[in-house]
């Protein structure tokens, strides 16, 4: 491409901070129409080789369909990406105004009929034997196609690509919504006994958010405070916070988010559910559920359903107890509310029996996990399990943000294999919450035989430094950083040359969280723990007392915390697989059945927490929340696999990591995540492992 414009480079680290909103739209109109004409090229030449009946080669067909699908990955996944950590209202509407055009070249793709008749002789009678990953990939494409409507005609695919477009709008409408009222919502604390019990740390978070706006003399000793609803700000807030009226206020505006006024989401909903049941029956599935599970490695509805009455079982004994146990701590310490506890007092009791049972006080252990360290014991875990070094590269590489840092990943024989790109700290007004990895560039061999190195987006939103004062990070966010990492490795680990199948490409859903969930697992090892955790001022290791009590504690309201998940991906599902407008209950009142059985304290009136469940509203976890859970089944046996030979056994150790390495994190998407499971465990995976992890055996 001749263009200078650095949102059309198509290849190579992006210039972030040269992209501007006026490019996304000056410059994708044009990217778009030339990769039409692309598109256009491709099938007529592919009609031609039709007539004279010769055989189709890989590269003739999937070598110019990567080409086209790499171009548009790559400039609009740096709108997206831009989007997430450095919003602005001009580069929102920028992307709105983009999205719908780039929706209608993806239906375009995923209609043509010549492609999908190329990919069908490719597959039946292929010029040379196609190998088992590329037989995966074009298994995976077709049934894509079929899902984007490739086999409907006239009128309903018009409706089909019409809902496609409309289905994408109110998914970025409603991510916006819930952003927006997350930012809107604060509240200004001026008397010290509103942040009474707030740890010294969360008191400076809150000051140093009224000095931005615009307290200049704010602080943490003598406020104003300002409250939020953003993670870092809200949830040491509940956790600590000795005011119960004023916990009881945050968490109403919490769970309320974008449920009213100019935000509401919940027609969004009821438009987004009935739009998706249309389209899955438009394609012949009799729900979405249907529809998003053709695609995944659970079997069907039932079988998910399974897994998650397995764990409800498992799980509400063990949540009544420990609500009762919670009950108990808050009387014993002369609660008057002790036997009506609410939502709102859940965390903070949680915390104090936490205190009173392991003595741990989760905050005071901060100043054991500041964030370089945390990363050279992430790095060193990485070298001892996977055998690769990762070196800092600040410098090297274009940046978004003066925060963000870049690595390079080198094989044990100093050979540069991929990098990452780390953005770790929370900035509420221009980043939106959560954790997540997304790719920059993805693992391919170009038509010349050079290889395209993998680039990783590892994006945090971790408490940020103050002052002198290192990112000092709750136990938590180690595991969200390891958890995140883990995503990481599957990305840039892959051996695997075909773009469709390398890293996280081609993983099923349901699969794509085993790697990540795995690493948690390490930051409870010893080895790991002990190795990364000394702190930042007298370098003075973790207590062996407070090592002990983290491990005692990892099961702590586990019960409490599995049903949650339970609750939230069987919503998903049944709403995904029974909802309709015909019912009768609105999705929130077919929610509130579901929490009759998996929550041990009822939703509040102001509780309309799908008005920000993003992950199925606006991200891709639609009938897929539960994967989660399945993942975990993975991940939890994975992580025995290196228990049973011996934490303390380094040889043993350093071979299981190779066989994790050479199996889950290097084949990717290239064998089914059964194979690959059972390449690395010798057999299919078991939920024995994940109940046992979460202490839940006896309530079984």
């Amino acid at each position: 491409m001749t263009n200078t414009s650095p949102l059309l480079a198509g290849s190579g680290l992006p210039a972030f901070s040269t992209i501007t909103p006026a490019m996304v739209s000056a410059d994708l109109p044009q990217l778009l129409s030339q990769l039409e004409a692309e598109l256009k090229a491709l099938e007529q030449n592919l009609e031609q080789r039709f007539d004279s009946s010769e055989p189709l080669r890989w590269s003739q067909v999937m070598r110019p369909l990567q080409t086209i699908g790499e171009a548009l990955r790559w400039s609009w996944g740096v709108v997206s990406h831009l989007n997430g950590v450095c919003n602005s209202s001009e580069l929102r509407q920028a992307h709105a105004a983009q999205q719908p055009e780039v929706v209608r070249l993806g239906n375009r793709l995923g209609q043509s009929r010549v492609i999908y008749k190329a990919l069908c002789l490719l597959r039946d009678r292929p010029a040379e034997p196609l190998n088992p990953a590329q037989s995966r990939i074009l298994k995976a494409e077709l049934l894509s196609m079929d899902q984007r409507g490739v086999g409907l005609d006239g009128d309903k695919q018009s409706a089909f690509n019409a809902a496609s477009e409309r289905l994408a709008e109110l998914s970025t409408q409603f991510g916006n919504h819930v952003l927006d009222a997350t930012q809107q919502w604060t509240l200004r604390l001026t008397e010290p006994s509103e942040v009474d019990g707030l740890p010294e740390r969360a008191r400076e978070a809150l000051a140093a958010a009224a000095r931005e706006a615009g307290d200049p003399d704010a602080t943490a000793a003598a406020g104003p405070w300002l409250l939020g609803l953003d993670m870092p700000r809200y949830l040491p807030f509940l956790t600590h916070a000795t005011n119960r009226t004023l916990r009881e206020t945050a968490y109403k505006a919490h769970v309320s988010r974008a449920s009213s006024g100019e935000l509401d989401n919940r027609a969004l909903i009821e438009e987004i559910l009935t739009l998706r049941q249309q389209q899955a029956e438009r394609l012949g599935y009799s729900h979405w559920a249907d529809l998003s599970l053709a695609s995944k490695m659970a079997e069907d509805v039932p079988a998910v359903e399974a897994l998650l009455e397995e764990l409800r079982v498992a799980a509400l004994p063990a949540a009544q107890q420990e609500l009762t146990d919670l009950k108990a701590c808050a009387a014993r310490q002369g609660c008057s509310e002790a036997d009506q506890l609410a939502p709102w007092d859940l965390p903070f009791w949680s915390e104090r029996l936490r205190q009173e049972r392991f003595d741990l006080d989760q905050e005071a252990l901060r100043p054991w996990f500041p964030l370089p360290q945390v990363l050279d014991g992430l790095f060193g875990l990485c070298k001892r399990l996977f055998k690769v070094d990762i070196q800092a590269a600040d410098g090297e590489a274009p940046i978004w943000h003066e925060d963000v840092r870049y690595f390079k990943v080198f094989s044990a024989d100093g050979e540069l294999i991929a990098a990452f790109y780390l953005d770790p700290f929370s900035r509420p007004a221009s980043k939106r919450g959560g954790a997540w990895m997304d790719e920059c560039l993805g693992r391919r061999r170009l038509n010349d035989g050079e290889l395209v190195h993998p680039v990783a987006y590892l994006i945090c939103n971790q408490t940020p430094p103050v002052g002198d004062t290192p990112s000092l990070m709750s136990f938590e966010e180690v595991e969200t950083l390891f958890h995140e990492f883990g995503h990481g490795l599957q990305h840039m680990l892959t051996t695997v040359d075909e773009p469709d199948a390398a890293g996280i490409s081609n993983v099923e859903w349901d699969a794509v969280e085993l790697p990540s969930q795995f690493m948690e697992n390490w930051c409870l090892d010893r080895s790991t723990l002990m190795g990364m955790a000394r702190h930042w001022q007298t370098g003075e290791p973790l207590p062996e007392q407070e090592f002990q009590k983290l491990q005692q504690s990892r099961t702590f309201n586990a019960g409490l915390a599995t049903l949650r998940q339970v609750h939230f991906a069987l919503t998903d599902l049944r709403l995904h697989s029974s909802w309709t407008k015909d019912l009768g209950l609105t999705p929130n009142g077919l929610r509130l059945q579901i929490a009759e059985t998996t929550t041990v304290m009822a939703p509040i009136p102001e509780d309309h927490f799908l008005c920000a469940f993003g992950h199925i509203f606006a991200g891709g976890y639609s009938a897929g929340y539960y994967s989660y859970k399945w993942a975990e089944v993975l991940s939890a046996d994975a992580f025995a696999a290196f228990e049973e030979v011996g934490l303390d056994s380094e040889d043993d150790i350093q071979a299981t990591g190779a066989r994790f390495r050479d199996t889950v994190l290097s084949l990717g998407g290239s064998q089914s995540p059964a194979e690959v499971f059972a390449a690395f465990r010798g057999r299919p995976a078991s939920t024995e492992a994940l109940i046992r992890h979460s202490g839940l055996v006896a309530a079984a």
